[in-house]
């Protein structure tokens, strides 16, 4: 009889409750690490990474990660619009290659 009175006694301690929290949130701590870590813009990368987001839409942008410097370009939408110059022509052949043929 003196076994099951120290069931209850251990049922109804507090801190067991307080150590499945800490359980919980060591779950979620983990699952927000392995999120950050499969992030294609990870600051703890060195890998170079372009994104381009809405493509073809007048407010495409693009985020170009080198190394540790972050660039964003969003797109005007207009087309041809920019600076820069023409630097050649492209010609499309027969058979679908391109020849680029500088000025």
């Amino acid at each position: 009889m003196s076994l099951r009175l120290m069931d209850d006694l251990e049922a109804d301690d507090p801190i067991l409750s307080v150590v499945n929290l800490i359980d919980v949130f060591l779950v979620i701590i983990a699952a927000l690490l392995l999120a950050i870590a499969s992030n294609p813009m990870n600051p703890f990368t060195t890998e170079d990474v372009t994104i381009i987001r809405n493509p073809g839409q007048p407010n495409m942008e693009m985020i170009v990660k080198k190394g540790e410097v972050i660039e964003h370009y969003q797109a005007s939408g207009e087309i041809g619009s920019g600076e820069g110059s023409k630097a050649g022509v492209a010609y499309r052949m027969k058979d679908g290659s391109f020849v680029y043929v500088p000025e």
